[in-house]
């Protein structure tokens, strides 16, 4: 702003206007120190700086300077760099710096800031303000926008398709669309309350934090250069990063993950990896099961695999041999519960049920993310003995083995032969079961033939199958 320097000679100034412009009017103290600091200006304080010295600076410092007031600054025509960071402003007039292409104005108290007329704004930091709105649609230059911590509620950004580095964290943004900004390579949006976030468009994008948000899902498909990854502390129930092989970075801790899949190839340049706190996950999906994850957290997890369909073996199931008697009274269970059909479907047994009828019983238990079953054949029979018809040895729980019922002990020993009559195991009593191997290879499906000698003498002979 420009000023008169003394009121004793605007009489002899009709002929130039501009002699009542020599001096630009600097109210802050602190303003015109950090000036006469520069060079710019000579003692004492008098609330004036010569505006020749000013008009053309291209850069100006006047950074941590307890600066309340920047009164003055649109004198600086010539300003291409302004950096008034770490003071005590609480408004900031930039409208007369048309020419600025970096504006750092962090760490003050600016409650409203207004860019329209800097079309040439190539970067701007903002951060640690009081700012509720930032206009940056007439900025379409900007690559570098940080605005973090201050008290944002929405932001668009549609119109910055060069930005590279956006920095949006610790604000109140509930909503985020960066689909025009394709350019960008680094993204921090943490600590709002966003419950989606779409990156598919941002292809080059290598950095990401958006942690402490509410976010649900987050697909990371689309962005095969994404090194850094710090999505913690939301609501994620499932990750895919078998596209991302130049992942090193991971902190996905305190989520809702089922679902984690680590196997992209590059497990053994990772350099950190956080997936504690989320107690529902049954198992990591990794290049190597016998890999190095020593350093992974937590550091107790050894629930990984190499296929997803290995996922529900953790969850716990009791198991159950396979029962012949007359009735069987169904024991307590410590993890699943008893079902008459798979799945958990059908009806709902109790322990303490009492089964006096032959069928298959189905234990069946199911957590957050995955489910796991086994069940046993209830056989009711009131002989003696019971000879079963055939066996599935496929290590699925059910039918695994073959063996005789002897509810009376008659059975003294029992040989199991193949077809050609060879002796392929020989069970030494009836509590004794055949696994379906011979020398410790799987044998065929086929018929076998079996020997069963009584303690009375008399000897059974028949045939059962194997099914595979």
């Amino acid at each position: 702003m420009c000023s008169k320097t003394k009121l004793t000679i605007i009489g002899f100034c009709f002929i130039s206007f501009n002699c009542l412009c020599q001096n630009t009017f600097i109210p802050d103290d602190n303003f015109e120190q950090a000036l006469i600091d520069l060079g710019y200006d000579s003692l004492p304080l008098d609330d004036n700086v010569p505006t020749a010295n000013i008009n053309g600076i291209t850069d100006l410092d006047v950074s941590a300077r307890n600066i309340s007031d920047l009164t003055g600054i649109e004198d600086f025509l010539g300003l291409l760099n302004l950096d008034c960071s770490d003071n005590q402003l609480l408004t900031l007039n930039v409208s007369q710096n048309t020419n600025l292409i970096e504006l750092y104005c962090g760490i003050n108290q600016i409650s409203n800031l207004n860019l329209t007329s800097l079309s040439n704004l190539v970067r701007l930091w903002c951060f640690n303000n009081q700012l509720t709105s930032l206009n940056v649609t007439q900025n379409p230059g900007l690559i570098s926008l940080r605005c973090e911590n201050n008290q944002l509620t929405t932001l668009d950004t549609s119109a910055l398709s060069s930005l590279n580095v956006f920095i949006c964290e610790q604000n109140q943004i509930s909503s985020l669309d960066i689909s025009n900004n394709t350019g960008l390579n680094r993204l921090q949006c943490g600590n709002n309350l966003l419950s989606n976030l779409d990156i598919s468009f941002n292809t080059n994008l290598s950095f990401l934090s958006c942690e402490q948000n509410l976010i649900t899902n987050l697909n990371t498909e689309d962005n095969s250069r994404l090194a850094f990854l710090y999505c913690y502390s939301n609501q994620i129930t499932a990750l895919d990063f078998t596209q991302n092989t130049n992942l090193t970075d991971l902190n996905s801790s305190n989520n809702r993950l089922c679902f984690l899949n680590l196997k992209n190839g590059n497990n053994n340049n990772f350099v950190a990896v956080n997936f504690d706190t989320n107690p529902d996950l049954n198992c990591v999906i990794v290049d190597n099961v016998n890999g190095n994850h020593s350093t992974w957290v937590p550091n107790t997890f050894t629930n990984y695999v190499e296929f997803n369909s290995e996922c529900s073996g953790f969850v716990p199931i009791d198991n159950l041999p396979n029962i012949i008697g007359t009735s069987f009274t169904l024991p307590s269970l410590n993890n699943g519960n008893y079902f008459t059909e798979s799945g958990g479907l059908g009806t709902q047994l109790n322990s303490g049920d009492i089964i006096t009828t032959s069928q298959t019983i189905y234990i069946y238990n199911e957590t957050t993310c995955d489910n796991n079953e086994s069940s046993f054949n209830v056989t009711i029979s009131n002989e003696d003995y019971f000879i079963p018809k055939y066996f599935t040895p496929n290590n699925d729980g059910a039918n695994d083995v073959w063996q005789v019922y002897d509810r009376l002990n008659l059975v003294n020993n029992i040989s199991i032969f193949n077809r050609h009559g060879k002796l392929i195991k020989f069970l030494p009593n009836s509590a004794s079961s055949w696994d379906g191997t011979f020398n410790g290879e799987f044998l065929s499906s086929g018929s076998y033939w079996y020997e069963i000698v009584l303690n009375s003498k008399k000897v059974l002979r028949g045939y059962f199958a194997l099914k595979r």
